[in-house]
Formats: C-alpha cells, sequence, structure tokens
C-alpha cells in the first residue's frame, strides 16, 4: 500500500508563488510542469500542492468554493491531469491538499444550507438551532441568512465548519455521527477524493484531519472517522497516500494514515529547534533539543515505532528556516531533516535558502505568514525569473536584496546550500536505515547541551549521525567502530578512548 512512501521526499509547492507562465503574476500549473525537472534533480521524487481548487482565496485557497474544479488562476482541471502524468513520466508522485473541515462562505453547499427550507444540505454544515444562541468554546457566523441559527467555524470566519457529528452530542443542535447529516457529508468528501484519484492524482495531505468529529477530546470520533475513509481507498485506491495534518501520529496513523506532520503549534517542541528565541540550530549554542527528543520518543512509541513523523523543512504557514539560520547553519539543519525517519518535507526555497520577507502587507489571509510565501527566485534576470508581470502585478512582493539566493546563482556554487541538500539526498537514497521506516535510537540529547546523536538502523545496516549545530567544539560518551563515514560536513567527528568529540558546526553520518 503506497510503497512509493517508504523513500519520498516531498517538495511542497505554494502554486501561486512558485512560477507564472502567462504573465498574470500568479503561479501557475504549466509553470510547476515546466520545472518538475529541478524538482527531480534536486532529488525529490514527491510533490505536495497546496490548495489548487476554486476558491476566492481569502485563506490562500484554503476557504474551497468548488472541490471539483481546479481554480482558474492556475490552469484547466486538464492541465492539473497533465500536470499528474508529466509527474508519473519522471517517476515522481504528486499529493493534493485537501481541505475537509470547512469551505468557503461562497460554496454552493453553503448557501443551500443558508435557507430557511429543509434540504439536503441542510445539515452539511455546523448550526445552531437559534441566532442568538452562540456556540461555546467555537467561532461562528450568525445573521447573515434567512435561516435561523448561528454557524460554527473553522479558523477565519469565512470558513464554516462542516458537520461530521460530535462524538458526544450535548446540545439539540449537535448531531451524532451517524445521523444523515454527517454520515452526507463524509460520502460528500469521499466522492471529492474518488474525482481527484481518478484524474491520477497519488493522495492528499489532509488539512486539520484531527479537528473534524466536534466534541471528541480524545479523537476516538475522528479516528473511527478516518478508519472509514481508509477501508474505503483500500478497496478501490490502495496505493492511495494518505498524510495528515494532525500533530499526534499515535492518533492519525491509527486513522490510516501513512504519516503524520510535527506541527509548529502544539506539543512538540518543533518550535525550539529552529523558530524561537534561541533556536537549537543556532550556532549560538544556547537552545535546548531534549524536551522535542522527548516528545517525539513519546509519538514513536505510542505509534508502534513505525517512524512515520514528517519533519519539514518549513511550509506556507510559518517563518522560513532562513528567518533565523544562516549560512552554514542551514546545510547542519538539513543534516537533521535528512537523516530523521518518515518522509522529508522542503519548502520550496528553503535548498537555497530563500528569507522570509520582512513587513509585508498581508495578502489573501497570510498576515505574518505573507512573508513566507513570496515568489521563487529562479534567476537574475526580471521578478527572479518568477514572472514576466511588471512587479506590482505580482501576487506578493519578491524579495528585493541585491544579495537574495536564486537557484542559477547555487547552481554555479559548489558549496551551495542547494548542492549540500541534493548530495544528503543522494546519500539517504541509497542508505534505506536513513530512509522513512529506518529505525531510530537517540544516542545523545540532554538538556541544554551539544552535540545531538542518533542512529538509524535498518536489518543489520547502523547508521550514527551526529550534528552539532553550536560553533564551539563538543563531546560525548560512546564507544563506536566506524566502518564507513557516509557524510561529512566539516571536520569529521573523533572516535578515541569512549569519547566521541566533534568540532563547531558540523554533521557526519557514520557506518558503524
Amino acid at each position: 500500500m503506497a510503497q512509493w512512501l517508504d523513500n519520498a521526499i516531498f517538495y511542497e509547492i505554494y502554486p501561486q508563488s512558485f512560477r507564472d507562465t502567462n504573465g498574470d503574476g500568479i503561479g501557475d500549473f504549466q509553470g510547476i510542469i515546466e520545472k518538475l525537472d529541478y524538482i527531480k534533480e534536486l532529488g525529490c521524487n514527491a510533490i505536495w500542492l497546496n490548495p489548487c481548487f476554486e476558491s476566492p482565496f481569502g485563506d490562500a485557497g484554503y476557504d474551497v468554493s468548488d472541490y471539483y474544479s481546479a481554480a482558474p488562476r492556475y490552469g484547466t482541471n486538464e492541465d492539473l491531469r497533465r500536470l499528474f502524468t508529466e509527474a508519473h513520466n519522471r517517476g515522481m508522485h504528486v499529493l493534493l491538499d485537501l481541505v475537509p473541515g470547512h469551505t468557503s462562505v461562497e460554496h454552493p453547499w453553503f448557501k443551500e444550507s443558508m435557507k430557511a427550507e429543509k434540504n439536503e444540505f441542510t445539515d452539511r454544515y455546523v448550526w445552531t438551532d437559534d441566532v442568538w444562541e452562540i456556540p461555546e468554546n467555537m467561532g461562528h457566523i450568525g445573521g447573515i441568512s434567512e435561516r435561523n441559527g448561528a454557524c460554527v467555524v473553522n479558523f477565519f470566519s469565512h470558513q464554516p465548519a462542516l458537520n461530521y457529528g460530535f462524538y458526544k452530542p450535548e446540545k439539540s443542535w449537535q448531531q451524532s455521527m451517524e445521523d444523515e447529516g454527517p454520515k452526507a457529508t463524509l460520502e460528500a468528501m469521499k466522492d471529492v477524493m474518488r474525482f481527484w484519484l481518478g484524474m491520477g492524482c497519488d493522495g492528499f495531505r489532509v488539512d486539520m484531519a484531527g479537528s473534524l468529529v466536534k466534541n471528541d477530546e480524545e479523537g476516538k470520533g475522528t479516528i473511527k472517522l478516518w478508519q472509514n475513509v481508509r477501508e474505503f481507498l483500500n478497496e478501490e485506491f490502495p496505493d492511495a497516500a494518505m498524510v495528515s495534518e494532525w500533530g499526534e501520529p499515535d492518533k492519525s496513523i491509527q486513522g490510516g494514515f501513512h504519516m503524520d506532520f510535527l506541527l509548529h503549534f502544539g506539543p512538540s517542541h518543533y518550535n525550539d529547534l529552529f523558530r524561537c528565541a534561541e533556536p537549537y540550530f543556532s550556532g549560538r549554542g544556547k537552545g535546548d533539543i531534549s524536551a522535542f527528543v522527548q516528545k517525539y520518543m513519546e509519538n514513536y512509541e505510542k505509534s508502534e515505532k513505525k517512524g512515520l513523523i514528517c519533519i519539514p523543512s518549513g511550509n506556507h504557514d510559518m517563518d522560513r528556516l532562513a528567518r533565523r539560520l544562516h549560512g552554514d547553519e542551514l546545510k547542519v539543519a538539513f543534516a537533521f531533516l535528512l537523516s530523521m525517519p518518515g518522509a522529508p518535507f522542503i519548502y520550496y526555497g528553503d535548498e537555497i535558502g530563500m528569507r522570509y520577507v520582512e513587513g509585508l502587507k498581508s495578502v489573501e489571509g497570510g498576515y505574518n505568514r505573507t512573508g513566507s510565501r513570496s515568489p521563487m527566485q529562479w534567476d537574475a534576470t526580471t521578478n527572479a525569473g518568477f514572472s514576466s508581470a511588471p512587479k506590482e502585478k505580482l501576487y506578493i512582493k519578491q524579495d528585493e536584496s541585491a544579495d537574495r539566493p536564486t537557484v542559477e546563482a547555487q547552481l554555479a556554487d559548489k558549496d551551495s546550500l542547494y548542492y549540500e541538500v541534493k548530495k544528503m539526498i543522494q546519500i539517504r537514497q541509497s542508505t534505506p536505515a536513513l530512509q522513512s521506516k529506518g529505525e531510530i535510537t537517540f544516542v545523545y540529547a540532554e538538556k541544554n547541551a551539544y552535540p545531538f546523536a542518533y542512529i538509524r538502523k535498518s536489518g543489520d545496516d547502523r547508521i550514527l549521525v551526529i550534528i552539532n549545530p553550536s560553533e564551539k567544539e563538543a563531546s560525548f560518551a560512546g564507544d563506536f567502530t566506524v566502518k564507513e563515514v557516509l557524510y561529512s560536513f566539516g571536520k569529521e567527528a573523533e572516535f578515541a578512548d569512549g569519547k566521541v568529540t566533534v568540532s563547531g558546526g558540523t554533521a557526519g553520518f557514520y557506518r558503524i
């Protein structure tokens, strides 16, 4: 089942910012097709495409108005089908971004549900019985329809929540998962999946996957819902891959997902690594990785050591790596990202160190996230090769620094971040122990200490990974016999007298 995930390395594409081929300032499907060879050459063999369906774009496409139609600004359904085909021709797979928890207020389902007369969409969304009855601990919209009731929302106020039922209904308007309305919603979402899988997509990254069933503190109802989806997929599309934005792999994998994302919010301590006042991967050496490792191991054990916890370089919802890490710090960070279990996800531009663009006006609901969504920087031509539109028409303002990184410049520099990432991907892909399902054991991850070391294992093959982001030399106790140095950035570690010593700003993969 979806065995291609075992050695998948994903490249996340924010379509509106990747490559514009028709000069309107917005990226498109044709632009992605033209850059598939670039993605493959880097070493990525899978793509996660952010939402590309019809939408008023109040939340960058996460507010869907038609699940069955590509957004015209990117192209047609036929263009999207061609993208799948062109990717497959290169041995690559494509995940679409599925948003099952809510739609736009402009979706025809919602417009029907707003009507006072009962119809098949009356229970498609979560409504209270009375406009004056405000749902507790939930956002809502009210007073916008002839229907008497307030509608629960997910996230922004223009994203009404689809109704999958309540695990523990407590009020008259809270339907159970077994009621007709919630069951119809689930079947409608299966139909959406069926449509796109039939068109050639290889599966879905599922937005807010853990949020569908309400009043579901332990996630039991939501797990049951996704198990139902998995049964449908196993029957009709057994190779369809499912990756969840959930942040609790013990629940998502039980629900039938193949992999789960570590989130930048919640208890994962992911932000301790790259996005806090003193990130662990900063050369200042003032970070702490111990809480991250402790939480990671909890999740690893809970998910039966399947190791399918994805750690992204970043995504459209968080600061770029290069906002807090610079120069060689980025290379050391990628040594970690590309040697952990689960499929690595590289956010477009992170492989060249694209920066967070400070001080941008919010675009399409981006707010502080807008600075991580700026157009890809390809070369030294107009608009860094992203678009032939006048720069004021670009979807988001670009990094205008004279030294902004570009693909062209990095390809010309053998010491660039791009080449280091490419080299590490090649090593990962030729070493099963370093791939998604290789086991992991942490050797050294002490509180407020450096370096960081762990062993990856597959069969009899054991790879010791040692990473020291700090500028200072560091050491730890350990008696290892190194058979082969697979990778070394900076000076190789020294192994002597039961002690391992590593120079500052280094990373290494050692077969033991």
